[in-house]
């Protein structure tokens, strides 16, 4: 399992311990992934996904799961949102 966000591409970024002595080694900052079930209103169903926290608040701040795919890049994407995303606007062109 890759530690990348499916939303929003996030994955770990490097850096350095700093002791107080000044020493530096280096370290990996991993972004804070959960596992998560969201609401498709359009497909009326659960979608289970990985995604990182601040994901999850952009997420409800722009009103859920299917405005949130309507706007993201695709390059942002994992295979499996992208999916959900196509399955959404075609579900979305159907009821239209």
């Amino acid at each position: 399992m890759s530690r990348r966000c499916e939303l929003t591409g996030k994955g770990p970024m490097t850096g350095n311990n700093v002791s107080h002595a000044n020493n530096k080694t280096k370290r990996r900052f991993l972004p804070n992934l959960n596992d998560v079930t969201l609401q498709s209103e359009t497909l009326g169903r659960g979608v289970k996904l990985r995604i990182s926290a601040s994901a999850l608040r952009s997420v409800d701040h722009r009103g859920g799961l299917d405005a949130f795919l309507a706007k993201a890049k695709d390059e942002e994407l994992s295979a499996n949102a992208l999916k959900v995303k196509k399955e959404i606007a075609k579900a979305q062109a159907a009821n239209a």
